[in-house]
């Protein structure tokens, strides 16, 4: 874990955004279309704490951005080239646009000037959406990434952001997987050679700061 002084100059609010990833009701909502999953984000606390963190950013004045996955009615656009995407074609809740399988999830709450950014296809928030360039216009340089699931987008959302340039940092009790005990391995065995790990609490200490005066 790094040092307070080394994670409070990573988390610059000025070049910081925060990256809430398929914190959706029909994913971790008490209707989920991925019951295990939904459980496993809120019995854990991460989803509380995504909601934690939310709320900071909004005192804060660090950027918010929210990625929902969904898909359209007709299934025009999405992806079919992987088991995963064929199965939840068959799943009884249905991600689809419009409905409230695909509204962000209390307890978050989504501020007038967070960012909802939608995907139709593929695995990650990054690739193949409007997230890459809002960053660079917002000037990002650390992105925090929290949400479901560590199977799959969590470490999609990672790699792509490093891959990009951005440094990465996970808060690793805002993130959720199955099975429970996949998390931390995935935390310790992965995602620990690529990001900044913390927890929470030491996030939201790096957010007590003043408020920036605006951002482009």
């Amino acid at each position: 874990m790094p040092s307070y002084e080394q994670l409070s100059e990573l988390l610059d609010p000025a070049s910081t955004v925060l990256l809430t990833v398929e914190c959706q009701q029909g994913v971790v909502g008490p209707d989920s279309a991925l019951p295990e999953l939904a459980r496993a984000a809120r019995s854990s606390g991460a989803l509380a704490n995504v909601a934690r963190l939310v709320a900071a950013a909004h005192e804060s004045g660090i950027q918010v951005i929210h990625a929902v996955a969904e898909r359209r009615p007709d299934g025009r656009g999405a992806s079919r080239n992987a088991r995963l995407f064929r199965a939840a074609e068959r799943l009884p809740v249905q991600q689809l646009t419009g409905t409230t399988a695909v509204r962000v999830a209390p307890p978050i709450e989504v501020a007038q000037e967070d960012f909802v950014v939608r995907r139709l296809h593929g695995l990650s928030p990054l690739q193949g959406t409007d997230v890459d360039a809002l960053l660079r216009n917002l000037g990002c340089r650390t992105l925090i990434v929290t949400g479901v699931s560590a199977n799959v987008a969590i470490p999609n959302a990672v790699f792509d952001a490093v891959n990009r340039g951005y440094t990465a940092v996970v808060p690793t009790d805002a993130i959720a997987g199955v099975p429970s005990d996949y998390t931390p391995a995935m935390i310790r065995n992965t995602l620990a050679l690529v990001a900044t790990l913390a927890a929470t609490d030491e996030v939201l200490g790096c957010f007590k700061r003043p408020r920036r005066s605006g951002r482009g």
